[in-house]
């Protein structure tokens, strides 16, 4: 995660989208609620020792210190925290008392939007930290009644910003532009008032504006319960590991169950997993419904034509882009099924199952990686982007940014979040494969683009736009990967790490396409009020992995109910980003290895811009055109040469 905003805390739920989300930075939006590896068909949040006898899972407080983040940097105890949330009531009138003031004076408009920034940045930063608090143990009533607190705030800051977007857009815009022209402090804000007013058609009167604010708790329900079901709720059958053992299964230990050589260990985690998200499949089917009404609600209160008008609108993306994205893959499923034919001759196996999916084909080339070895991996993979970029890295890995290890009542996966004024903060739940050092290059990756974006720009633009938000981890594993292919010489090794790269783009390129046309069938069925119940959203998500998979995988009732645990799905439209965000990291890392230290600026530049322009602009000025379909054709043709190196090496 990265951080959002109070209208964008309500933009994500409220209905403004990402629309004026570049302003709000601290709140909480989908694209690093959980790395992509939660997203692939089956993730690997593990954190385990898989050579350990099965254990409990350790209390927070049996953990090293030294390996855990450090959230008094941003507050110095809850107590603290809720010192500054009793504050908040001030900053609120501060704000409120303007109204009907902003068009009096260029210093007046001025006025104005520093102070709905100070009440955001002031939001933010309570908003993150209730929520890393929380998720540190999530079954600690603290942190749970911290997040409430927070959430139940949100409504009320919605509220005492509303009336700001219609007031000022009921001032002629050459008014506006003779404010600009008069009041140099004021043009810090031209982008930000230029991207209101293009979003004047979608802008309601205040008396509607306060309304869709006020509602944002209701809008949040459905991902706020999917959230604690899912993660504090949910439990899972015991099954018997490869020694016999009786072992409960966990979201961590659930990817070593898939990895294992034993087919019969697979298959019961995934009925023990997949099983129990099936028992509850109305439930997440009447929560999914709830954000997809949600959706379609706000969709239709700011006179969008559907869903997905109003996703892309917000970081003014061309609806050509979504479209060219999905087919560029769609029409091209040739060389994942050619990937899953060689998956399965090499496995020795007549007919893949889904538990067949993520079991290492080349066992040989793994290894055990601690911790510390892997710092150093992805320190010495990254050292193509600079001395600098080197130095905020030293900065992140030095202590109190990262929670390593796994422990009881953890949140899964891992993200990266901040606050504005904070360091970032990235969680992690170790468990010493591959797949976790390429986690930790992804989630830093994140959290240096919060810190230079942060450092270079001012609060309205310091956030980037979740279009861009995956561009910068996922050329941080591009560079790792390079890195370790170049200097491996073992063949088992090189195919090892030829496997991950592949299973890196069928996860985030082709996963998330299939999930993407899963989001945009619903959706659409919505808008034909047609009704979402669990059987209709199993048919889309099969009909919707037929397009890409073939019939290269056999199915079964448990595979189509694989969409209940996706938690990206509660924030519509975000998914396709992935693919985009990779085929962008792909054109540059690619260039910053070729050209060196003016593709590094370049890159630099990336980082720091923020969202102080839209996110192709930034793009482009980076040197890759998203509304070209090369960079994600360049993907595929990517994943074809290194089948052909496997096949080579084999």
């Amino acid at each position: 995660m990265s951080g959002r905003t109070a209208s964008a805390i309500l933009g994500g739920f409220a209905g403004r989208g990402c629309a004026r989300s570049r302003r709000f930075v601290g709140i909480p939006y989908p694209r690093k609620t959980e790395t992509m590896r939660e997203l692939i068909l089956f993730p690997r949040p593990a954190s385990e020792d898989a050579d350990a006898p099965p254990r409990p899972l350790p209390r927070r407080d049996e953990l090293d210190p030294r390996h855990q983040w450090r959230l008094e940097d941003m507050y110095p105890s809850p107590g603290a925290w809720r010192e500054s949330f009793d504050r908040i009531p001030e900053r609120i009138e501060a704000l409120t008392s303007r109204k009907g003031r902003a068009g009096e004076s260029s210093e007046a408009l001025l006025e104005t939007l520093r102070a709905r920034d100070r009440l955001n940045e002031s939001f933010g930063r309570l908003y993150v930290y209730a929520h890393l608090y929380r998720d540190q143990n999530t079954g600690d009533p603290e942190g749970q009644a911290l997040a409430e607190r927070i959430a139940a705030l949100r409504p009320k800051v919605g509220e005492a910003e509303s009336w700001i977007p219609p007031e000022i857009l009921a001032l002629p815009e050459e008014r506006i532009a003779a404010f600009l022209d008069e009041n140099e402090e004021l043009r810090l804000y031209r982008h930000d008032l230029d991207d209101l007013l293009r979003l004047r058609p979608h802008t309601l009167s205040p008396e509607e504006e306060k309304l869709l604010a006020l509602s944002g708790n209701v809008a949040a329900g459905p991902r706020n319960a999917f959230t604690m079901l899912n993660n504090a709720d949910l439990r899972f059958p015991a099954i018997r590991d490869e020694e016999g053992r009786e072992v409960e299964v966990t979201k961590g230990r659930f990817s070593l169950f898939m990895e294992s050589r034993e087919r019969r260990v697979r298959r019961d985690a995934y009925e023990a997993l997949l099983g129990t998200y099936r028992k509850f499949r109305n439930v997440f089917a009447a929560l999914l419904s709830g954000s997809v009404t949600k959706d379609i609600f706000y969709a239709r209160a700011r006179g969008y034509d559907n869903c997905l008008e109003r996703a892309l609108d917000g970081g003014n993306i061309p609806r050509a882009v979504f479209d060219t994205t999905l087919r560029a893959v769609q029409e091209r499923p040739e060389p994942l099924r050619r990937y899953l034919d060689l998956r399965r001759r090499i496995l020795g196996l007549e007919e893949l199952r889904p538990w067949d999916l993520f079991v290492p084909l080349f066992p040989e080339g793994e290894e055990k990686i601690p911790y510390e070895e892997a710092v150093a991996l992805v320190r010495e993979g990254l050292r193509p982007l600079g001395p600098a970029y080197g130095a905020a890295l030293d900065e992140g890995l030095g202590g109190g940014w990262i929670d390593v290890y796994e422990n009881e009542g953890k949140r899964s996966g891992a993200y990266s979040w901040g606050a504005y004024g904070a360091h970032p903060y990235v969680l992690l739940n170790w468990q010493g494969t591959l797949d976790d050092v390429f986690t930790l290059a992804h989630e830093l990756g994140h959290a240096l683009h919060t810190r230079h974006s942060s450092r270079r720009q001012p609060y309205v633009y310091a956030d980037y736009s979740i279009f861009t938000a995956e561009v910068a981890s996922t050329t941080n594993e591009a560079l790792l990967m390079h890195h370790l292919l170049e200097t491996t010489e073992d063949r088992n090794r090189k195919l090892h790490l030829l496997n991950q790269r592949l299973d890196q783009i069928r996860g985030t390129v082709y996963t998330q396409v299939l999930f993407a046309e899963f989001e945009r069938r619903i959706h659409e069925a919505a808008e034909r009020e047609e009704p979402i119940t669990a059987e209709a959203l199993g048919g889309i998500f099969t009909e919707a992995h037929e397009t890409l998979y073939g019939d290269r995988v056999e199915r079964d009732e448990l595979h189509d109910v694989y969409w209940a645990r996706i938690p990206h799905f509660y924030t519509g439209f975000y998914v396709y980003q992935y693919a985009t965000g990779f085929a962008a990291a792909t054109a540059l890392s690619q260039r910053i290895l070729r050209e060196g230290e003016e593709a590094v600026r370049r890159y630099i530049g990336f980082l720091e811009a923020g969202g102080s322009d839209y996110p192709i602009e930034i793009l482009r000025r980076a040197g890759v055109d998203m509304t070209s379909p090369e960079p994600i054709e360049e993907t595929v043709r990517l994943f074809d040469r290194l089948l052909d190196e496997v096949e080579a090496l084999l």
